[in-house]
């Protein structure tokens, strides 16, 4: 079949007619006024055979004269790609000849560099092209419709552009448009005197309500009013910009996000998410508090992949709202600023009680505050005991933590992962790893109060660079003395590709240079390690390699990791004693308490990561069986293959086993909806329940030349080339570059042993990035708002990490 009428067309012919001519056939489906056509299908493109005289008769069919001729790419106006403006299409086209080769201009415009890049960007790999052809309607004014605002991402506001004249000007920016927001159920919220009457833009939004109903989600449309005042839909398509919104719960709710907190901000699967608040559950509940079993933390919630907190019921209590400010510092001021705006919302108005149960809180005060009192007091006293308790704890968590044996069932193993894969780390005081990694934080963290006004923010940073004790630290230390080891083998590590590395080792094809002791040790790791579902280093070690090949293009003995810790360790040292020093002779008590936290925090706060890698076991074994079970899924016919059941949660996989349950065409669709999630480039860090990214209300930042504005991380200047990377995983960088990111978390540390420097887009003071940062003695801006689109890689940048700023000094 190679031509067809658009009102032969549905939504389940796209792979033959594209995306346009699919969405144009289901609003006439609908019962939607749309200009009359065909469409050219894919199989003349496939085929590379224009039929030019079924083409020309089936245009004299239509009435001749002038039409539209339009793409329709079968990657077109899909909900993960809109191609907005990337192939092409013809107006006013007049006549046989004009008509064959506006089509055959259509079909070339598929391979246009433009289009290219956006497949490539959209991870699409191929596509085909149909064409189609339209009666032109005579515009008095056209426009675009978006039944969403696109900007906040509210999902109760429309958004009108208007022009006389074609609506193509708008979409191409040509001219500037009269501009509406309208209310999805009552008349115009903003609308200024233009060209369009009031009963038409009424007309606009009942249109939008139909087509946003019988598509099932926010649309982009194009429209047309005709000099008889007629309404024409020209387009109707997703809007595939919009953040997923919140769960429907029939009240306005405030979300924070809070990956990016620890530097995660890629979506977490499904899987990651129920194991995680299950596992976290459990320590709840042995701590006291009250814990329903089918959604153990019922304030956090996956939105677009990404876990956010419900902070409504702490905004709207008026014995806590004022108390947010402060608490909510760690979030960056971008974050802090929108919950503010949010305190003279109405609908957040405040209330009389608390958010929590206290009854709860007492128990678990009367549970926890001994405990602590003794553990903190003698991890105080006796830091290095404490440290090498907390370091016994670690491993008696490991030696807890036994799966089921070989014989297991799928049942058996389903089993172990919900009930007894986090009870060992899970454990009130975590086996005595809690109280040392908590008194570390306070030493890590009082002297800045005690020393205000006496020591600067860089004395204060240089007190935490070098820190020992940190297994993150430690870590990405080992994998340089790896690299070292790697230096006979030069040119086989440092120009093969990491895959290829990564599979030779698994093959056991490799020189020995000691990297199945590091994976022994910390093969558990990962960027995003927190999800089950992501694989681990020991699955897939390329990103290692890949480090290695940065680490072997340190020539400067100076720049060697392993001495620069050495020296920001030795600084530390001279700088506790020159503080220490000033301040007892400016404040004698406080001074004197403030070098005691300070020396103590050399022997604690290294433990701050400490937490964390004990529980990364747990997840380890948790995931080995949770793949055995989707294996035996996949063997009945259930899943498609081992590594679907990440894409379900327990209770899901639980039917599976049990129950019989096929997820496939789930997990397809939940499969289809991670990989868009991974390519979205920003995150809203507060989001209302309507969908509205509170951060996208504050006004405009004053542009200051140059200077990109973010929020001091770890302190220091440096001036380099910037490296922009979104992802760790086979990261190219050169030594003495500056590493801008969206986000950081322990996988991807082992980076930032040769930079300059740290910029990334979120993050808090007290997030991995930073706090590696610190230690290791360069300086690092967080919470630098697009800096990896404003930043382009070989730019020379100077970012000065207490002052919170990047200065882009020139291009390289």
């Amino acid at each position: 079949m190679q031509l067809i009428r658009l009102s032969e067309v549905d939504s389940s012919m796209v792979d033959l007619v594209g995306g346009k001519a699919a969405g144009l056939g289901e609003m006439i489906k609908a019962g939607e006024r749309v200009p009359d056509g065909f469409c050219l299908t894919v199989e003349s493109y496939t085929a590379g055979d224009l039929p030019e005289d079924e083409l020309i008769d089936a245009y004299r069919r239509l009435g001749g004269g002038r039409v539209a001729v339009r793409s329709s790419a079968t990657a077109e106006d899909l909900p993960e790609a809109s191609f907005a403006g990337q192939q092409d299409t013809y107006l006013n086209v007049e006549g046989d000849g004009p008509l064959l080769d506006a089509v055959r201009r259509c079909w070339d415009s598929l391979h246009n560099e433009r289009a290219v890049a956006y497949r490539n960007a959209a991870g699409i790999d191929e596509a085909a092209m149909a064409v189609v052809i339209q009666r032109m309607v005579d515009p008095a004014v056209a426009g675009v419709l978006f039944t969403a605002n696109p900007i906040t991402g509210c999902r109760t506001e429309m958004i009108v552009d208007a022009a006389p004249g074609l609506g193509t000007a708008i979409v191409d920016g040509t001219v500037v448009p009269d501009h509406y927001v309208l209310d999805h159920q009552a008349s115009a919220v903003s609308a200024d005197d233009g060209c369009l009457s009031r009963g038409q833009l009424d007309a606009l939004r009942a249109a939008g309500r139909r087509l946003q109903a019988h598509f099932g989600g926010p649309q982009d449309i194009e429209w047309a009013i005709d000099a008889d005042g007629t309404l024409w839909l020209l387009q109707s398509r997703p809007i595939t910009t919009l953040f997923p919104a919140p769960p429907d719960t029939g009240d306005t709710r405030l979300y924070l996000e809070f990956g990016h907190i620890q530097g995660m901000l890629r979506p977490t699967t499904p899987m990651g998410v129920s194991l995680l608040k299950t596992g976290a559950g459990q320590w709840f509940k042995a701590a006291g508090a009250a814990v329903d079993p089918r959604n153990p933390l019922p304030r956090l919630v996956p939105i677009g992949g990404r876990l956010y907190f419900d902070l409504t019921d702490f905004v709207r209590s008026k014995a806590m709202r004022k108390r947010l400010g402060t608490s909510l510092e760690v979030y960056g001021p971008r974050v802090q600023g929108a919950v503010a705006r949010m305190l003279d919302d109405p609908r957040f108005a405040p209330r009389r009680g608390l958010p929590f149960r206290l009854g709860t809180v007492m128990k678990m005060t009367v549970r926890l505050t001994p405990l602590a009192i003794v553990g903190l007091a003698r991890s105080l006293a006796r830091p290095d005991t404490a440290r090498a308790a907390a370091l016994r704890g670690v491993e008696e968590i490991k030696r807890q933590t036994v799966p089921p044996s070989a014989a297991a069932t799928a049942a058996e193993r389903l089993r172990w992962v919900i009930e007894d894969s986090h009870k060992a780390i899970m454990s009130i005081d975590m086996h005595g790893v809690m109280w040392p990694l908590m008194a570390g934080m306070i030493a890590g963290t009082a002297p800045a109060g005690l020393l205000k006004g006496v020591a600067s923010e860089e004395e204060l940073d240089a007190v935490v660079a070098g820190m020992p004790y940190n297994v993150t630290t430690e870590m990405d230390l080992a994998l340089w003395r790896i690299a070292v080891r790697a230096r006979e083998h030069r040119e086989l590590f440092g120009t093969a590709p990491p895959q290829d590395l990564a599979a030779r080792h698994l093959a056991g094809d490799l020189p020995d240079i000691g990297m199945t002791a590091f994976l022994d040790r910390y093969g558990m790791r990962a960027a995003a390690e927190i999800d089950v579902g992501m694989p681990r280093w020991a699955d897939d070690p390329a990103p290692l390699f890949a480090t290695i090949a940065n680490y072997l293009r340190v020539d400067d003995p100076g720049q060697a990791p392993d001495r620069r810790f050495e020296q920001a360790a030795n600084k530390a040292a001279r700088t506790i004693e020159t503080v220490s020093r000033r301040a007892r002779r400016a404040r004698p008590v406080r001074g004197r308490l403030a070098t005691f936290f300070m020396r103590r925090s050399r022997k604690l706060t290294g433990l701050r990561e400490i937490g964390k890698f004990a529980w990364l076991p747990a997840i380890q074994a948790a995931r080995t069986q949770l793949l055995l079970v989707g294996n035996d899924l996949a063997g009945r016919g259930l899943l498609e293959r081992g590594d679907d059941i990440m894409f379900l949660d327990l209770a899901e996989a639980r039917a599976a086993v049990h129950d019989g349950a096929d997820h496939r065409a789930l997990v397809a669709a939940r499969r289809s909806e991670y990989r868009r999630e991974l390519r979205r480039p920003a995150v809203p860090g507060a989001l209302l329940s309507d969908g509205t990214d509170v951060e996208a209300l504050a006004p405009a930042e004053v542009a200051r030349d140059g200077v990109l504005v973010g929020m001091a991380g770890a302190a220091g200047r440096a001036t380099g080339k910037a490296r922009v990377i979104r992802d760790p995983a086979g990261a190219h960088i050169e030594p003495g570059e500056i590493l801008v990111a969206p986000t950081t978390d322990p996988g991807w540390t082992p980076l930032f042993l040769t930079t300059a420097g740290l910029v990334t887009e979120t993050g808090s003071p007290v997030a991995h990035g930073p706090t590696v940062a610190r230690e290791y003695g360069i300086p690092a801006v967080i919470c630098v708002r697009n800096a990896t689109h404003e930043i382009k890689t070989g730019q020379i940048i100077t970012i000065d990490g207490a002052a919170g700023t990047v200065r882009v000094e020139a291009e390289s």
